[in-house]
């Protein structure tokens, strides 16, 4: 019986052993190639969808604005600056401590989870009775979707090699992109098909759509968003080898069972002693303040043509994105063929957007003005993204909670701007 049983142990360990030999043996390129295709497949689309709603979520107040929701509220445009500012307060102070949290749970919980709740308090704001629950309804939810866009920097500086991510982030930031596209245009059709609908106002209905929109795609997502390489459920063990050590080789570190374990203040401590750290902070709050623009291009527009009826306003704002859709993708896929240029291809783009803001303030027709205004925002968009990126790249090397940390310091910080920058655009052009 002992000899049976050893004999067993013995079976046993070869075969354990065999079993890992062939999980651990070289892989090919096309392996390779294989399970980027496959993480492409499922992250990118998710964490696409994903981004579309939230900035939806973000930004749909521009165009509620102007469909009756300032006269409603009897809202002043000191006001209307303030919901905005809220926003951001919330958004900047939690980024980090949800990237802290998001590094040691599952993204697949933790980002929809959130998404969940934001856009159960999205739907909220259909039912708003003065300003007092518009300022409180956007502070929660800037303190809500604060855990977002850190983490999805997160999870695909995670997934993928240095030269692969000016595309993944390019995917990513279309999506905003989009999202203002489809955005004004979903807000027009909305606004026009709801309007008085159970005597419901039309800008009350554009927050309820939309927010049940996200609490069901999030739903959705949590059963399809990968989470960590060496975590990821989606992999199997053959799969999470290749993710990591593919990554390894490029010098891009992961969370692995065996990776050393930093406190949060560590982590937080170590990411701001790195310069590198800091050089993208002040670039991105740069490109940010400037992009705060966006939440006012339904204003933009509407004073640009004088009377315009809001579906007008709505459909005219189309264009700003569909130019900067193209000018992102285009930026996103040269970048990663020459990613020794991708300081001078975002010095590039943010001169050209000075140019164009610098010209419109001296040009009185309208037409031109509005050309300027498209490709001041191609500029900022194609950047934003771009920058994102370098800074993944640039942060490969570091511990994985320390990446995070330094990632949400870039979006929280560079996000601050939109604090200061939606007060200044607010007292410029809307009074």
């Amino acid at each position: 019986m002992a000899d049976d049983s050893d004999y067993k142990l013995k079976c046993d360990a070869s075969l354990s052993e065999e079993i890992e030999n062939v999980i651990t043996s070289p892989f090919s390129p096309e392996e390779e190639k294989a399970l980027v295709r496959k993480v492409d497949l499922t992250l990118l689309p998710t964490i696409w969808i994903m981004y579309l709603l939230s900035y939806m979520d973000r930004t749909n107040i521009g165009n509620a604005k102007i469909s009756g929701m300032q006269a409603d509220l009897d809202l002043t445009s000191g006001q209307y600056s303030i919901a905005l500012v809220v926003f951001f307060i919330g958004y900047v102070v939690f980024e980090v401590p949800s990237n802290l949290v998001l590094s040691h749970t599952r993204p697949s919980l933790f980002l929809t989870g959130i998404m969940v709740i934001w856009g159960a308090l999205t739907c909220v704001m259909g039912v708003i009775k003065d300003y007092k629950h518009l300022v409180v309804l956007r502070a929660l939810i800037g303190c809500v979707e604060a855990g977002f866009a850190p983490g999805v920097l997160l999870v695909l500086s995670s997934w993928y090699k240095r030269t692969e991510q000016s595309k993944r982030f390019g995917v990513y930031i279309s999506a905003a992109i989009l999202s203002g596209a489809f955005g004004s245009l979903l807000a027009a059709g909305i606004i026009q098909g709801l309007e008085g609908v159970h005597g419901i106002r039309g800008w009350r209905w554009l927050f309820i759509v939309e927010g049940s929109a996200t609490v069901g795609v999030a739903i959705i997502c949590a059963f399809i968003l990968p989470d960590f390489p060496a975590t990821s459920k989606r992999l199997s063990e053959r799969e999470r080898y290749v993710a990591i050590t593919r990554l390894a080789t490029d010098n891009v570190t992961s969370l692995t069972e065996d990776s050393p374990e930093l406190s949060h203040w560590h982590a937080v401590v170590e990411s701001a002693k790195d310069w590198r750290t800091w050089g993208f902070v002040i670039g991105y709050m740069v490109i940010v303040g400037s992009s705060t623009l966006s939440y006012f291009y339904p204003t933009l527009v509407e004073g640009l043509f004088g009377d315009s009826s809001t579906e007008r306003v709505n459909f005219l704002t189309v264009p700003i994105y569909a130019v900067a859709f193209v000018c992102t993708a285009i930026t996103a896929y040269f970048s990663d063929r020459i990613p020794q240029w991708r300081g001078l291809v975002i010095a590039g783009w943010l001169s050209a957007s000075l140019a164009c803001s610098i010209a419109v303030c001296v040009v009185y027709n309208y037409t031109a003005r509005y050309v300027l205004l498209v490709l001041m925002a191609a500029g900022l968009w194609a950047t934003n993204g771009g920058t994102l990126a370098y800074a993944s790249s640039a942060f490969a090397n570091m511990h994985p909670q320390v990446r995070g940390v330094s990632l949400a310091l870039v979006n929280a910080l560079g996000n601050l701007a939109q604090i200061y920058g939606s007060v200044g655009m607010a007292l410029a052009y809307c009074y």
